[in-house]
């Protein structure tokens, strides 16, 4: 039996929801799912929907309380007075997706065998209730005491994977964040994400950063200067990768099969043709932590709360894949 932790990002958005709409009866006839935040956003969706509550309330984070398999929830201290608002963000929602995540992040320090699957948050409310985070990748590195070019993040679709050297910053600094050690770690994080997925045989394929991959030069030095140099070093380490190609096209050759993964340069770069061909249906993961970390691949949906229109399927390919990930001796 494995846990699997779910904390449903900003309460006010499709994160509870999601959770109510997914299959897990599938899930909890073998696992445990713990929810981290405020019951009361459950409660509410839970009305709407005409469903029976499915959870059972524990009043202390530890480990002996999820001994069976079922669903749990745990409200973090100082959610006790939350009033969801569903549907519309503010900055308690902001606020009650940091805390449940702190929680998470402190359960998992003393679990590392349990598995983290989250929903999304708002990183403006976020970092308006006081997370100083642009988004769960940077929060999650520095919970567990690790620097930014520490992890990776990687979306898996049905037929794409796309791996990021740098995640949400503003578009100007890339290149100074786009470093040969970033690139070298990232390919070392996704070569051996993509083993142990079974896909290890196909070549990575790495992007350019600028158009047509620096045209030699002519559009930019940065895949002379930077990218090479780390795709030799990968190369030496017995990584098998290609590159750097313009981005224009590379997408469409992993798209036919060519390629393992894309290693993209930055969030847009990369996730712009993802969403574009697999959107609702791929998993965020967070490659280099101590633990494993899945995510769906949306944002909060404020406007879809409540309308019946949002799918559930994101949310359960993380459950899945968290559990697929979880150490073979479970908790």
């Amino acid at each position: 039996m494995s846990l699997v932790l779910y904390t449903p990002g900003d309460p006010n958005g499709l994160g509870p929801e999601l959770l109510i709409l997914a299959d897990l009866d599938r899930l909890v006839r073998e696992h445990s799912v713990l929810v981290i935040g405020p019951e009361l956003s459950l409660e509410y969706h839970c009305r709407q929907m005409k469903v029976q509550k499915f959870w059972s309330r524990i009043d202390a984070l530890e480990s002996s309380k999820l001994e069976k398999p079922g669903c749990y929830l745990f409200e973090p201290e100082g959610l006790e007075n939350f009033q969801p608002t569903p549907g519309k963000g503010d900055v308690q929602g902001g606020f009650a997706a940091g805390i449940s995540l702190v929680a998470a992040c402190e359960f998992l320090k003393n679990n590392q065998n349990s598995v983290l699957a989250t929903g999304p948050l708002n990183k403006e409310l976020l970092q308006e209730a006081g997370f100083d985070f642009p988004g769960h990748t940077e929060f999650l590195a520095h919970h567990f005491g690790m620097a930014q070019d520490q992890v990776c993040m990687h979306l898996c679709g049905d037929r794409l994977h796309v791996s990021l050297v740098t995640t949400h910053p503003p578009l100007h600094l890339v290149p100074e964040l786009v470093t040969q050690k970033k690139i070298l770690r990232c390919l070392r994080l996704t070569h051996a994400f993509m083993v142990r997925l079974g896909q290890g045989h196909k070549p990575l394929a790495v992007c350019g950063l600028n158009p047509h991959a620096g045209e030699g030069g002519k559009t930019g030095t940065e895949e002379m200067d930077t990218i090479v140099p780390a795709i030799e070093q990968a190369r030496n380490e017995q990584i098998n990768v290609q590159g750097p190609f313009p981005a224009d096209t590379v997408f469409y050759r992993a798209w036919n099969n060519e390629f393992s993964a894309v290693l993209a340069m930055y969030h847009d770069q990369g996730l712009a043709p993802l969403k574009l061909m697999e959107f609702g249906r791929c998993v965020n993961v967070t490659l280099g932590l101590p633990v494993v970390r899945t995510s769906v691949d949306h944002g909060t949906g404020f406007e879809l709360v409540g309308t019946a229109k949002a799918s559930p399927r994101s949310l359960e390919k993380a459950l899945d894949l968290a559990l697929r990930l979880a150490p073979e001796d479970g908790r």
